[in-house]
């Protein structure tokens, strides 16, 4: 249970038992019932982060490109990237913005979706997994570490058992 690995031993052990009960999946489809989202294209994509990024982080700075990426695996530990591409245009430097989430978001539920997002955002103000980076990522979204777990749960299930159906 490689998602889980740094939780404490008694919690992994709990989730084991949900896991050889074949309970696990049930609890998190209960959980997120009727949560789906319909951002399934890129531009609709673009659309939810605008969005998100206008109520939480007005001054910040523009982004160029939000969408889907299909290479990004969870085996490479990574369910989104944010990057910035520097250039010099005359005696200015330009940035531009990219976030890229993996395709395995567009049939996880909407919350699920919401804190990937939530997360790379966070990212363009604070680079580093510290403090000030969740304090943010929690005024985005307050159910950020529920959500985190969850999903950790929800790829451990993937990840031992196989895809999980949403509806």
């Amino acid at each position: 249970m490689k998602y889980i690995a740094h939780y404490p031993e008694a919690l992994q052990q709990q989730v084991q038992q949900l896991l050889d009960k074949q309970q696990l999946g049930a609890m998190l489809r209960k959980r997120y019932a009727g949560k789906a989202h319909t951002c399934q294209s890129d531009k609709a994509l673009f659309d939810y982060v605008q969005a998100l990024k206008a109520e939480h982080m007005r001054q910040g700075e523009p982004i160029a490109k939000v969408a889907y990426d299909n290479r990004l695996q969870v085996i490479a530990h990574a369910l989104g990237t944010h990057t910035t591409i520097s250039r010099v245009q005359g005696s200015k430097l330009k940035a531009k913005r990219e976030i890229r989430v993996s395709s395995l978001f567009k049939a996880m539920p909407e919350p699920f979706l919401n804190m990937i997002v939530v997360h790379e955002l966070a990212h363009l103000r604070e680079k580093q997994h510290d403090k000030a980076f969740y304090k943010l990522c929690t005024y985005m979204n307050p159910d950020y570490f529920q959500l985190e777990f969850d999903l950790r749960l929800a790829l451990t299930h993937i990840d031992l058992v196989g895809p999980l159906t949403w509806a």
